[in-house]
């Protein structure tokens, strides 16, 4: 059993410690949030924009490779069914992307008319 008595280091001293260490943190944080705010709303935008392109060419591909394997399974037409599925899938995905980018480089944000 221990008595606290001996090597182990006075609560007073780490306490400022850790409380010098947290004001020094916070100061940090606040400093980088200053620093950042000004270019945060610019590439968060940018961030959704690319998400939204992959979403649309994984959804393009993943949509069109099931209706396919789909239909070759039920109609036993295998592989045409996937194959023509997967491009008309691939063809729909990069009209959309090219929609974006157009809608996007025209100030309009991404979005749908």
């Amino acid at each position: 059993m221990m008595t606290g008595n001996g090597s182990d280091p006075e609560p007073a001293s780490e306490d400022s410690r850790l409380v010098s260490l947290e004001e020094r943190l916070d100061r940090a944080e606040a400093a980088e949030a200053k620093r950042a705010g000004v270019a945060a709303p610019e590439s968060d935008a940018n961030y959704r924009l690319g998400n939204r392109v992959l979403a649309e060419l994984l959804g393009g591909l993943l949509g069109g490779a099931l209706i396919g394997w789909l239909i070759d399974r039920f109609a036993g037409t295998s592989p045409w069914g996937l194959l023509g599925m997967l491009a008309l899938g691939i063809i729909v995905a990069f009209r959309n992307i090219f929609r974006i980018a157009n809608a996007a480089s025209h100030g309009k944000g991404g979005s749908e008319p």
